[in-house]
């Protein structure tokens, strides 16, 4: 599989979950869609593009298990948290829940929202979460799968007791589509947005937000064009907004199909392997127990003290090893993400520098 893969192939690359990797004929394919903008840009972005875009949310919402009205393609998770986040008509006095384990630049969105609203960020752990909630509660953020950790989180239940409470939902995705099978119908959550880029392997900048009838009338778009007017759908109405490259969305199926041509549910239980088998061997490296949780495809472990920075830059400068670490929570934690490309002697490997620089 490394073969249908555009990655440097000097590198160890074990850090997928940062951003991703695109394949080979995806990427082609990416690039004859920005071709044939540059070709013909009025014909695609003037007669065709809705069209076009129906169709790509119309295949995502199958894939992720949703109701493609209320599907709209965003850049990137991190822009679909962005946009429900603001929407929120939160008050002086309203608390918005969250988990110890969710990704800094969602925090900061947070913490950003509560600022101006009079609102409070709460963080707690996934185990003490409904402890900390109170009757000012008004929302619940949650990772699918924590960016730090690899945990996966248990969203399911806690969307349920969230929705028998009367408690806004909204699921950070970033990780989930492509890494696990997602029926966001059934899951429950008020909101997700989710990434294509990362483990579904579509070009950067391919993303999405799910939101459920209970906030469709609420939330906002972050930029306003025609659509907003002209349209009624929820979805329909953030279609268009402002000229860019729909490339990276367009891309989205032939993303879809290469997984399902290569058969990705056999891919992931291997990359688990692989994850699994990295976390097992760091630990016995270091003699700490590694984190505990559920994960898929990309797992953390303990490393001794260190500078966690130092760790991740000697690995590659000296070793060709890409993954990532970091200080998180007052741990030193490596995290490993596996991908088909990789095989148990990228595992292996790391497993037999990672003394060398750590000693």
């Amino acid at each position: 599989m490394n073969e249908l893969f555009l990655l440097d192939p000097e590198i160890v690359f074990l850090n997928h979950g940062s951003f991703g990797a695109c394949p080979r004929p995806v990427f082609e394919a990416y690039q004859r869609y920005q071709l044939e903008l540059e070709r013909r840009p009025v014909e695609l972005l003037k007669r065709r593009y809705h069209g076009l875009l129906d169709a790509v949310r119309e295949r995502l919402a199958a894939f992720v298990g949703a109701d493609p009205e209320g599907l709209v393609l965003m850049p990137n998770a991190t822009a679909g948290i962005n946009m429900v986040a603001r929407s929120l008509a939160l008050e002086p006095g309203d608390e918005v829940l969250a988990t110890d384990r969710e990704y800094g630049a969602v925090d900061i969105v947070w913490r950003f929202v509560c600022e101006r609203t009079g609102a409070s960020y709460v963080r707690t752990t996934p185990e003490r979460l409904w402890d900390a909630v109170t009757e000012r509660t008004r929302a619940i953020a949650v990772s699918h799968v924590s960016s730090p950790t690899g945990e996966i989180l248990p969203v399911e239940d806690i969307c349920r007791r969230a929705r028998e409470a009367g408690i806004v939902t909204l699921v950070d995705g970033a990780h989930a589509p492509g890494h696990l099978p997602l029926e966001l119908e059934l899951l429950g959550a008020d909101a997700y947005a989710g990434n294509c880029h990362k483990w579904l392997c579509a070009p950067k900048g391919a993303g999405f937000l799910w939101v459920g009838q209970s906030l469709r009338e609420v939330v906002e778009p972050l930029i306003v064009s025609w659509d907003w007017e002209e349209e009624t759908a929820f979805a329909l109405r953030q279609g268009w907004q402002g000229t860019r490259d729909p490339a990276a969305f367009l891309a989205v199926p032939d993303a879809i199909d290469f997984q399902a041509a290569h058969d990705w549910e056999a891919v992931r239980e291997r990359c688990h392997a692989l994850a699994a088998r990295a976390q097992s061997g760091i630990a016995e490296v270091t003699g700490l127990e590694p984190p505990p949780g559920p994960f898929g495809q990309m797992a953390a472990a303990e490393l001794p003290p260190c500078d966690p920075d130092e760790v991740q830059r000697r690995l590659l400068e000296e070793h060709r090893v890409e993954v990532l670490c970091r200080a998180w929570q007052g741990r030193r934690l490596i995290r490993v993400s596996c991908q088909a490309y990789n095989g148990e002697q990228d595992v292996d490997y790391l497993l037999d520098v990672l003394p060398q620089v750590l000693h």
